[in-house]
């Protein structure tokens, strides 16, 4: 749970909320878009982006994946 705050706390407030809503609150893409008045190949590209920071994050605290 520590790291995980430290990462999300890290982010950019956007990226946060966006990673939030979708893998903890389960809000569909389609969603999310619409909330923000987005794209959702918006959303789907800053979810890629954010998830793979997440695993270098993960990696630099030595937590393999």
């Amino acid at each position: 749970a520590d790291l995980l705050n430290r990462f999300l706390q890290s982010l950019p407030r956007e990226k946060r909320i966006l990673f939030l809503r979708r893998y903890w609150y389960c809000c569909s893409i389609q969603e999310i878009a619409s909330d923000f008045g987005i794209s959702e190949s918006k959303v789907k590209m800053t979810l890629l982006r954010t998830r793979r920071a997440f695993q270098q994050f993960l990696e630099k605290e030595e937590i393999g994946i």
